[in-house]
This record gives structure tokens, sequence and C-alpha cells, in this order.
């Protein structure tokens, strides 16, 4: 695992956007087309941001998946995954995309999970974008994540660090409004990605940045399994590395 410390939330947006863009155009280059992952929530703004500022890249060649949903919400409401990224990423890339594989939380989860097991399983997936939970969870793989499963994505049970951390952030009101399940791509899936690249800003992130580094590899802390990825980037802030330089 690569980490690197920016010094505030849009120079760490920034450095993980110029890792990906450097590595899509390798791809692109070397095979033609790029198969990836798009992360939403707070942490994602800035990284959102600035990938979508690079004007050359050639998105009609590029296939994206996303990581989660929420079980039953429209795609109206403003914690929508499928919202956050169609306003702050599809619209805003300079072509359209080749194509782009929403998590549909308002369909039946089985077969939801089943129509995205067969499409994902057409692709190797390039690179996987990502962030960490306060509760240390990637995805919705809240601890104790299942480091077994095969399926690419899975019907999950948000716990209650991961439901307040929803409400921290502005996404609902209360923890009772936010939904007790997702459908969140599985652990093992999140590592076949041939690249990680991590975007951990803020100060709430802190505990679970230091359990990453420094916990043995466990369900408990889901997000340590990303150091025994090949290729991995955590990019963090000041701020969510502040518990590491004492």
């Amino acid at each position: 695992m690569i980490t690197h410390v920016a010094e505030n939330r849009d120079a760490l947006g920034a450095k993980s956007a110029g890792i990906v863009v450097t590595e899509m155009r390798r791809v692109l280059q070397e095979k033609g087309s790029v198969a990836m992952i798009v992360a939403t929530g707070a942490s994602q703004f800035e990284f959102l941001s600035h990938l979508t500022a690079d004007k050359a890249l050639d998105w009609s060649k590029v296939v994206a998946f996303h990581l989660d949903e929420y079980v039953g919400l429209p795609v109206t409401h403003p914690a929508s995954f499928r919202k956050y990224l169609r306003e702050r990423f599809l619209a805003q890339l300079p072509c359209p995309i080749g194509a782009f594989h929403e998590v549909d939380g308002e369909n039946d989860p089985v077969a939801e999970c089943a129509r995205l097991n067969a499409l994902i399983g057409q692709y190797d997936i390039d690179i996987c974008c990502l962030g960490i939970g306060e509760n240390s969870h990637i995805a919705f793989n809240d601890p104790p994540a299942d480091f077994g499963t095969d399926d690419p994505f899975i019907v999950v049970d948000l716990n209650q660090t991961c439901r307040q951390q929803q409400v921290n952030e502005g996404w609902f009101a209360t923890t009772d409004d936010v939904p007790k399940q997702a459908i969140s791509m599985s652990v093992k899936q999140i590592m076949r990605s041939r690249m990680l690249v991590n975007s951990v800003p803020g100060e709430r992130k802190a505990q679970a940045v230091k359990w990453t580094l420094e916990e043995a590899v466990s369900p408990d802390y889901p997000a340590t399994i990303m150091r025994n990825h090949p290729n991995c980037y955590l990019n963090l802030d000041v701020e969510s590395y502040q518990l590491m330089s004492n």
C-alpha cells in the first residue's frame, strides 16, 4: 500500500485524480478500453471534481460500475448514490461515457445482485476508486465483513456506526431515516481490481485510517485487507492522518 498525505482535501482529490487519469491513459493505450469502479460519499467530492475536469480523456471507451446503493431508496432522494453519480460524475464528463451500470436499489435486491453479477463478470476491472468508512468499511461491507463470498454484489446489513456516519455527513436527518440494508460490491470483487485508489479525507476518518494501517488484517477492520493488494494507493489529508503523526 502506497500512502500519500496531502495538505488539504482539494490536494488529496487532485492526487487521487492524477493517479487514476494516468492509469486510464495507460490502459486505453494498451487495450483500447477501461473498466472502472467509482465511489460516492463526501470523501469523493474533490476527487470527482478533479477527475471530470480532465477534458482529454475519451470517456466513450470507459465502462463504469459503482460500489453500492441503499435498498429501497428512490433515485430522487438526496442520498441516492445513483443521483449523486449522475450529477457529480456523468453530467460533468466532456463526452458521454461508454457504459455506466447503476446499482438500482429500487429493484428486488436479490434480482439486482444477480443482474449486476452477470454484467460485471464480463469485465476485468482496471481501477477501483473508493474510500474508507468511519467503521473501517469498504463499500458497504461493515464489520465483521464477509471476506469469503465470491459473489461480486451482495445484500448487506448496515450497522449503527455506518448509519450514523450518513447522518453526520448530512445525507439523512436521523439514523431511523437511513435504510437498514444496501446492495454492496463484495470485498473479493473490490480486491479483484488491478488498481485500488482510496481517497480518505477528514478528521472523522482518522481512527479508521489508524486501524487500516496498524491493525491485523481482519473482517473486524475491513479496510485492512487492502494491505494485501499489490497495487493500492491510500491518499489522505493531514486531518485523516493525524493519529499516525504522533
